[in-house]
This record gives structure tokens, sequence and C-alpha cells, in this order.
């Protein structure tokens, strides 16, 4: 018995795509599955914060519940005053809505106004820093892998919101700096000041 084989697009020739309804039409990529866009995206920027805490020595754990706050980074070293551990707490946020390269030194994001005012409370024991991914809409864009290398796009910025007031009535606007790339040295310069017993 002959059996049908798929054409290069993943779809039968005159099969009927569940999705539009319409004869199978040839893909030009990969066969991605149908998980949510934003949840890709959250998968996306909990990589890169791996990455960097990797290249940063630095340790990761991940409150269970979260209660408003995705990660712990905790960073050793002798050289710190406060105590030979210290630990900073992360939030992460993604979005496709903001071009790569943003012109300025700043750019707008939107928190609602429960989760702003978590982050900005002061003063804390455990400081804690808002990483905002920006990330291609399509995900064919998102990494590319080489023998040398493996790309994710496009960046994450930092910054730390303590005492930053709530403006909006259910969400509040809040400037990232451009300047503020997270990237291994930024965490390890990040953990320097508070090691010494300074802010983010």
């Amino acid at each position: 018995m002959a059996l049908a084989q798929p054409d290069q697009g993943g779809v039968l020739a005159g099969q009927i795509d569940a999705r539009t309804g319409t004869p199978g039409e040839p893909r030009t990529g990969p066969l991605r599955g149908t998980l949510a866009t934003t949840a890709c995206m959250e998968t996306l920027q909990v990589g890169y914060l791996h990455a960097v805490a990797a290249a940063a020595g630095c340790s990761l754990s991940q409150p269970f519940p979260d209660n408003g706050i995705d990660w712990h980074v905790s960073h050793g070293a002798p050289e710190h005053v406060v105590d030979d551990e210290v630990t900073v707490k992360v939030q992460l946020k993604a979005t496709y809505q903001i071009p790569p390269r943003p012109a300025g030194p700043t750019f707008s994001f939107t928190l609602d106004n429960e989760h702003l005012v978590k982050l900005a409370r002061t003063p804390v024991a455990v400081h804690k820093i808002l990483v905002v991914m920006l990330v291609p809409r399509e995900r064919d864009q998102w990494l590319a892998a080489g023998h040398d290398r493996l790309d994710l796009r496009h960046c994450c910025y930092w910054t730390n919101l303590a005492g930053h007031p709530v403006t909006g009535r259910r969400r509040t606007t809040v400037r990232i700096p451009t300047t503020r790339i997270f990237d291994d040295r930024a965490l390890c310069e990040i953990m320097t000041r508070v090691g010494s017993g300074g802010t983010p």
C-alpha cells in the first residue's frame, strides 16, 4: 500500500489546513508549534536571563509561588561587604511593540499599577529590577545559530523602579533607559553595587 507523502510545507497536497480552512499551502519555514506567542516570549526571555546569569557567574532560583516576582539572582564573591552572597529580585517583561534600537535615551513601557507598587517599594531588604526584552514580532526572527554563536534577538534593558510614583488610574508608563543593556557585565556591576551596600 502506498502512503501519501507530505510535501515540503508539511501539509498534504489538497488537504484542508485546520487553521485557515483552505487547501494546504507549502510552508516557507519550519513547522512551529501552536503555543501562544506571548507564552513563547516568556520562554525566550527566561533563556536570555539564564545566559546572562551563567556568564556572570550567578545562580538562579524561581520563587514558588512567584507573588509578582519571576526570579531571584544571586552572586557570590568574597569582595562583597554586606554578605559573601547577595541577591536581586528580577521581574521579566517582553514586548514586540517597540522596534529594536529604540531612538533616544529611553523608551516607554506600561505596567499595571499593582505590579509597579511592588517594584517601586522602598526601602527594601532585597532590591528589585525590571528587565524588559524587545523581541521581533515574527518568531522566525527570534534567534540565529551558527558554528560560533547563538544570537537571541533583540535585546533586554533593565531599570530600578524604586520610588517610582503611580500616575495612571490602572496602569502607569515608566521610562526604560536605552543605555542599560542587560548583559553579564551589567549584572556583575549591579551585584557589585548591591554587594557594597548600594542600590542596583
